[in-house]
């Protein structure tokens, strides 16, 4: 039974895109909680070892080959900062949050270069402003998600990711343009839609339509060099990302779980970019948010 389990692991480690999506996006659901696997192998080995079993011991090598070849890398460390590097922030600040300035103060005590910010309502934005003035010239606000720079920022648009079936007002996405000393970028600010849970399984049908209209925007950008940071509400493993992770880079090293913030099981919250690569990322201490801050050097090569 060990043996079969650890086979079993292996496989859904190895082969996850051939799990049907349907009934209840379950290939998603799997793929949004695939590094946990790892607590799976560590319980059967465990077992193995109290029941002496040297055929679960030998069997366990191939779920123990799958996790390291999918996730072994994150654990490695960084390069050395580069000259030509962008320090990033991405934040979903919570439309509930009591503490907006210190949130934006914790950020900014970081030192990064830009700030990406979602949930941002009408009564605590001036607060965001003005707590983030006096270190950050330049800023974009479009609907909900913000932009904070150190570079001067232009050509500011509002991104169309709205799915067809949400009939209310809803901006949540914005792209403008940095100058930085090196090369001019094109950021992308977005807040994919919410994951819904629902007796026949998770409710996912906007996220991803909105993926595939944020996708389609960034595949059509003239610009080298893009960034993307946003509330994703979805992992980088999950295949309703394709549409981005097809196209752009992911971070190459640290897992960086950002929600929720009071036991963090998956990093939602997600710093991409293209003709650049991304890492290593992780997590800031918890903030007025229920998501924890996450925070990346973007090298630009």
């Amino acid at each position: 039974m060990l043996a079969a389990l650890a086979t079993l692991t292996a496989l859904l480690l190895a082969f996850h895109r051939l799990v049907p999506n349907s009934p209840g996006h379950l290939g998603s659901l799997l793929e949004s909680f695939l590094p946990w696997y790892g607590l799976m192998i560590a319980v059967l080995l465990g077992l193995a070892l109290l029941r002496r079993s040297v055929l679960a011991l030998a069997a366990l090598t191939l779920p123990v080959a799958a996790w390291t070849y999918l996730f072994g890398g994150l654990l490695l460390p960084g390069a050395k900062p580069g000259a030509h590097d962008l320090v990033v922030v991405q934040h979903n600040v919570s439309d509930e949050n009591t503490d907006p300035a210190g949130t934006v103060r914790a950020l900014a005590d970081a030192e990064p270069d830009l700030i990406g910010l979602e949930e941002l309502v009408p009564a605590a934005l001036p607060i965001y402003e003005r707590t983030l003035a006096p270190r950050y010239r330049y800023r974009a606000v479009v609907g909900t998600v913000g932009l904070w720079s150190k570079y001067p920022l232009t050509d500011v648009q509002q991104l169309h990711i709205k799915p067809a079936g949400i009939t209310e007002p809803w901006s949540r996405g914005l792209r403008a343009v940095i100058h930085t000393q090196h090369r001019e970028i094109a950021v992308y600010v977005a807040h994919l839609p919410s994951v819904r849970v629902h007796p026949s399984g998770l409710a996912l049908s906007w996220r991803d339509e909105s993926a595939g209209l944020l996708g389609k925007a960034i595949a059509t950008d003239k610009s080298h060099t893009v960034i993307l940071l946003g509330d994703l509400n979805s992992t980088a493993d999950d295949r309703g990302l394709n549409p981005l992770t097809s196209q752009m880079n992911v971070p190459a090293r640290g897992f960086a779980f950002s929600f929720p913030a009071a036991f963090p099981l998956a990093r939602i919250d997600q710093i991409m970019a293209r003709s650049a690569t991304v890492g290593p990322i992780r997590a800031l201490p918890a903030t007025g948010s229920d998501h924890l801050p996450v925070i990346a050097r973007i090298t630009l090569g």
